[in-house]
């Protein structure tokens, strides 16, 4: 294994703008489907790296960007409460998990254990992956993410969605090294310029824009309505996290929920979720696809997220480039997300593949299937819906379902112990 720790400046700075680019397209497709400015979130991730490093101590290869788990809650909230509480209902999303982080501190991590197995993991992540299924169709086929309005003639939009998309697989697929994780940023530029030349990109915005601008921050409002409803639904990513944690700890082959421990993690991404939600950014959350970056490059140098972050400050200042994210009409949008939603769903299966979770004891059944209709079909009960709603159930019926103690199958304690 190479050691990149005293690699010179300028090699450290390249290899962190090479992270960017490979977190760039989830982190500003998620703002411009919700409707937040992508500048604000280019900020805000870079910001929250840098917290999050601060506060564990630079020992873990991590960057944190816009979270998906969060879409579909936010543009539900937004409609309901408008765009400055629902920001605050996410700042109280961050200090659920600082609140989460000082439980893990004083309880040690065994309570997250029985908390949160696989069987109630798996189903809450592929239900944050599938909930978000219309959004893509509806992208795709030209209109914004609830359907309610066309915005590009459906022949027109699905090819450009299906080429945007086609190029995105085919590069993640058959391209060789870096590339190979750019696939979205490849999906972007293919479906951009077929767009311009149907004629549906705008491109008046960025010849207005100003090269230098600061971002349009926006600062929350807090009511108790919109607090309820996104407190529930920072339990999916944190489970999100947790396994990030994990893949990133399996990748460099330490045990980051020992050192710097969960507890210091949880705090990190907390601390980076309030900050952001404070200036008008999207929650935070560990990125997978950096993580397997790491393991394609073997960079195993935490530095290079520090440049990584402070690429995504300075990019966030540049109007000109803020300007032209937000003309990136939703068809080319709508077809890389048929992958980036599926692939989530993905995570969450593999979630319950690889603790070798039993589906056929009716215990576990019970689990996976309440959670994914729950979640996929939107049921709502009192102030809990969707995602939420899908992650409450899971820990519930977890904790209430008789044998509990099956409940981390064979491989979780194999793992541990080795």
């Amino acid at each position: 294994m190479q050691d990149h720790s005293h690699d010179p400046t300028w090699k450290q700075a390249l290899a962190g703008s090479q992270m960017l680019l490979v977190a760039f397209g989830a982190l500003v497709l998620m703002p411009l489907i919700t409707g937040m400015d992508p500048s604000v979130a280019l900020f805000t991730a870079g910001l929250g790296t840098i917290i999050f490093h601060i506060v564990t101590g630079g020992q873990i290869p991590i960057f944190l960007a816009s979270s998906f788990a969060f879409i579909a809650p936010i543009i539900a909230s937004k409609g309901k409460f408008g765009m400055e509480e629902t920001l605050g209902g996410l700042m109280a999303a961050g200090i659920l998990y600082i609140a989460l982080s000082a439980l893990v501190r004083m309880r040690g991590t065994g309570f997250v254990r029985s908390l949160l197995p696989p069987v109630v993991i798996g189903p809450v992540i592929m239900t944050i992956g599938l909930g978000l299924a219309p959004v893509a169709v509806h992208m795709a086929s030209g209109r914004t993410g609830d359907g309610s309005a066309e915005l590009v003639p459906y022949d027109t939009a699905i090819w450009i969605a299906m080429t945007s998309l086609a190029v995105t697989i085919i590069m993640s697929i058959w391209a060789k090294g870096i590339f190979r994780l750019i696939p979205i940023m490849f999906g972007v530029v293919v479906g951009y310029i077929l767009s311009a030349f149907a004629g549906i990109v705008d491109t008046t915005p960025v010849q207005e824009a100003a090269w230098l601008a600061v971002p349009n921050f926006v600062s929350p409002a807090f009511s108790w309505g919109a607090i309820l409803f996104m407190i529930p639904v920072a339990i999916a990513p944190a489970i999100e996290h947790i396994g990030d944690v994990l893949a990133i700890g399996n990748v460099t082959r330490k045990n980051y929920l020992e050192k710097p421990g969960l507890h210091r993690t949880l705090l990190g991404d907390g601390l980076a979720t309030s900050a952001a939600s404070m200036l008008g950014g999207p929650p935070n959350t560990t990125y997978s696809e950096v993580t397997g970056a790491v393991m394609l490059t073997k960079n195993f140098n935490p530095k290079v997220m520090w440049w990584a972050a402070l690429t995504a400050i300075i990019l966030a200042f540049v109007g000109k480039f803020g300007a032209a994210l937000q003309t990136i009409p939703a068809p080319v949008m709508g077809g890389i997300l048929c992958l980036l939603f599926g692939s989530i769903a993905v995570v969450g299966l593999n979630t319950l593949i690889r603790h070798q979770v039993d589906l056929s004891q009716p215990r576990n059944l019970v689990i996976v299937g309440v959670t994914l209709v729950f979640g996929i079909g939107g049921m709502v009960l009192g102030h809990l819906e969707g995602i939420a709603l899908c992650a409450v159930a899971a820990i519930i019926l977890n904790l209430v379902l008789p044998g509990r103690s099956d409940a981390w199958g064979k491989a979780i304690y194999e793992q541990n112990a080795s």
